[in-house]
C-alpha cells in the first residue's frame, strides 16, 4: 500500500487522490513534528498571558469580544466543535470526507495552526484505520472555510458523533476509535478552531473533479472523432496548421487527439460523394476541438488555483514566526487574524468548470442527435434502428441524454455569485464554494453519462457502415466496448443495461485505454 508523508510545505493532487480514493496510508514527517511542537509552544505562551488573543483565549465569530478564563478554555474548544457539527441532509461520499480530513491534516502539519503533534497523529491514525466520519450535504457556506463538514470530522476525533468503519457500517465514532486502539483527543487552546477553519472540502472536491475531467475530456475527443467518422465527415479541419494560427493550447491538443483517433480511417472524406455534397461539416463536429479545447484551458487555470491552495496553510488565526504583534508569544512568534479562509479562489474555478462541462455535454448531445436524424446522418437509418417503425432504435437514449444536458445547464449557474450573511453580520460575505463543489460533482457524473450515450450511438453507427473500414483506433474502441458487454446494432432490446455498461466503460477510463495502444498517449 502506498504511503503519503505529510510535511510542512503542502501536498500534491496525486497525494490527495491516493489518500481519498486509493486508501493510501498517511505518515507525519519529522520536520512536521518539529514544526507542530514549535507552533504549539507559541500558543501555550500566549495562553498564559492575561491579554485576550482571538482563538486562544476568546470566543469566536460574533462572540470574539468575550475573554475566556483558563478553566473554561478546554470546554470552549469542545463546544465549538459540537455546536458547529450542525450539518443536515444525506451523507457525502467517503472519498470527499477522506480528502477533506487529509487536507486539514496538511494545514495542521504546516506549523501555522498551533495544534499539538499528538492531535495531528490522531488525525493520521483515523485515516489509516479507514474510519470515515459522517459528514452531511448541507452546512458549509465556504467561509470561514467548510465549517460544518470539518466540525463533524473533528467531533469524531473527540470520540463523539457517528462514523463509517472500514466495513462500511456506520457506528458511534467512540466505538470505532476504541476498536482500533485510538485515544479520543482532549482539545486545548485554539485546537478546536484550527480543526474546522479551512477550505479543505471544496479543495478536495476540486482536485478529484480535475482528475475525472481530464479523463472525460480525452474520452470526449474520442467520441467526437467516432461521430465525425460515422457521419463521413472530413478530418481536414483537424490539421495542425489550422490550429497553430489560433494557438490556444487546449484546442491544439483536442484536434491532435481527434486526428490520432481518425488516422487510417476509410470512412472520412466521403462527404463529397453524396447526391448533395457537403461543403463543410456542422459546427458540432467541425468545432469540437475549439469547445473541448476551451474546457481544457479552463482546467489548466483551475489546476493552477488548486496547486496554490494545496501549498497553502489556511487557518484563522495563524501562528507566524518572529516579529511583534498584540498577540506576541515566546521566541518572537505571534498569532495573527486573517481572511485566508475565504473560499472565493476555489469557488470561482469550481463554477467555471461546471460551465465548461455543461458546454461539452451540450455539443456531444448535438452530435448524437445528428447521428439519429436520417435527414442529417448521411445514409444512416432513422435512430440507428434495425427496422425503423417496428424498432425505435436509440430514440429514447437521446431523450435521456437531452435531460442530462438540461440538468447540466442548471448546474452551470454559479454558486459563488451568491452570499448570505451569517454570524450576526460578522461573516457578512461568504463564498458558497462547498455548494459549487457539490454541484460540480453532479455535473461530472452527468457528463460521463452524456459521453457514454454518444459513444454508444457513434460505435453503432460506424458498425452500420459495413462497406467501409473504420480507423484502427476506432476498431479498438468498438472491440473493447463490445467486450465490456455493450451490444452493437440489432433489434430493439432493453437499453438501460447497455447504457449503464457504456457509462462504466467511460467512467473507468476504458475508452481512453482502448485507443491509446493505437494512437499513443492522448493529450
Amino acid at each position: 500500500m502506498q504511503t503519503v508523508v505529510v510535511g510542512t510545505s503542502g501536498t500534491t493532487a496525486d497525494d490527495v487522490i491516493a489518500v481519498a480514493r486509493e486508501g493510501a496510508r498517511v505518515e507525519l514527517s519529522a520536520e512536521a513534528r518539529v514544526a507542530l511542537a514549535e507552533a504549539r509552544s507559541i500558543v501555550d505562551a500566549l495562553a498564559a498571558k492575561p491579554e485576550p488573543v482571538y482563538g486562544v483565549s476568546t470566543g469566536f465569530g460574533a462572540l470574539a469580544t468575550r475573554h475566556i478564563s483558563p478553566e473554561l478554555r478546554a470546554q470552549l474548544q469542545r463546544n465549538i466543535v459540537r455546536s458547529h457539527a450542525a450539518g443536515m441532509g444525506p451523507r457525502v461520499e467517503r472519498e470527499v470526507v477522506r480528502a477533506l480530513m487529509f487536507l486539514r491534516l496538511k494545514t495542521v502539519c504546516s506549523g501555522r495552526t498551533g495544534v499539538r503533534p499528538e492531535v495531528a497523529q490522531t488525525m493520521a491514525d483515523v485515516l489509516n484505520a479507514g474510519i470515515t466520519p459522517v459528514v452531511h450535504e448541507y452546512g458549509s457556506l465556504g467561509c470561514s472555510g467548510d465549517l460544518a463538514p470539518l466540525s463533524h470530522c473533528a467531533l469524531a476525533l473527540m470520540g463523539e458523533g457517528d462514523a463509517e468503519g472500514p466495513d462500511g457500517t456506520v457506528r458511534p465514532a467512540g466505538e470505532l476509535l476504541a476498536e482500533h486502539g485510538i485515544e479520543p483527543v482532549e482539545l486545548r487552546e485554539k485546537e478546536g478552531l484550527a480543526l474546522l477553519n479551512g477550505t479543505d472540502g471544496m479543495l478536495g472536491m476540486l482536485v478529484m473533479a480535475l482528475a475525472d475531467l481530464d479523463r472525460l475530456y480525452k474520452s470526449a475527443d474520442v467520441t467526437a472523432a467516432l461521430t465525425l467518422e460515422a457521419l463521413l465527415g472530413t478530418e481536414k479541419v483537424l490539421a495542425p496548421e489550422l490550429h497553430a494560427i489560433r494557438p490556444h493550447p487546449g484546442q491544439g491538443a483536442a484536434a491532435a487527439n481527434m486526428l490520432a483517433v481518425l488516422k487510417g480511417s476509410g470512412l472520412t472524406g466521403h462527404f463529397q460523394e453524396e447526391e448533395a455534397p457537403r461543403v463543410q461539416d456542422a459546427y458540432s463536429v467541425r468545432c469540437a476541438p475549439q469547445v473541448a479545447g476551451a474546457g481544457r484551458d479552463t482546467m489548466a487555470h483551475a489546476r493552477l488555483v488548486a496547486d496554490r491552495e494545496l501549498a497553502s496553510a489556511v487557518d484563522n488565526p495563524v501562528v507566524l514566526p518572529g516579529g511583534t504583534s498584540q498577540a506576541g508569544g515566546s521566541g518572537g512568534g505571534r498569532v495573527e487574524s486573517n481572511g485566508n479562509f475565504h473560499g472565493a479562489p476555489v469557488a470561482y474555478v469550481l463554477d467555471f468548470l461546471a460551465v465548461a462541462a455543461a458546454d461539452l455535454g451540450s455539443i456531444a448531445e448535438r452530435r448524437t442527435d445528428r447521428l439519429l436524424d436520417k435527414n442529417r446522418s448521411h445514409g444512416l437509418p432513422p435512430f440507428l434502428a434495425d427496422d425503423a417503425g417496428v424498432d425505435s432504435g436509440l430514440m429514447i437514449a437521446q431523450y435521456t441524454q437531452a435531460a442530462l444536458v438540461s440538468e447540466m445547464k442548471r448546474l452551470a449557474v454559479p454558486a459563488s455569485v451568491d452570499s448570505i450573511p451569517s454570524s450576526a453580520m460578522q461573516e457578512d460575505h461568504v463564498s458558497m464554494g462547498w455548494s459549487a463543489a457539490r454541484k460540480l460533482r453532479t455535473a461530472v457524473g452527468n457528463l460521463t453519462r452524456i459521453i457514454a450515450v454518444e459513444l454508444y450511438a457513434a460505435t453503432r453507427a460506424i458498425e452500420l457502415r459495413r462497406h467501409l473500414t473504420p480507423a484502427p483506433a476506432s476498431q479498438a474502441a468498438i472491440a473493447a466496448l463490445r467486450e465490456a458487454g455493450v451490444q452493437g446494432p440489432g433489434p430493439d432490446r432493453f437499453l438501460a443495461p447497455d447504457l449503464e455498461a457504456a457509462e462504466a466503460f467511460v467512467r473507468d477510463g476504458k475508452l481512453v485505454a482502448a485507443v491509446e495502444p493505437v494512437t499513443g498517449p492522448l493529450a
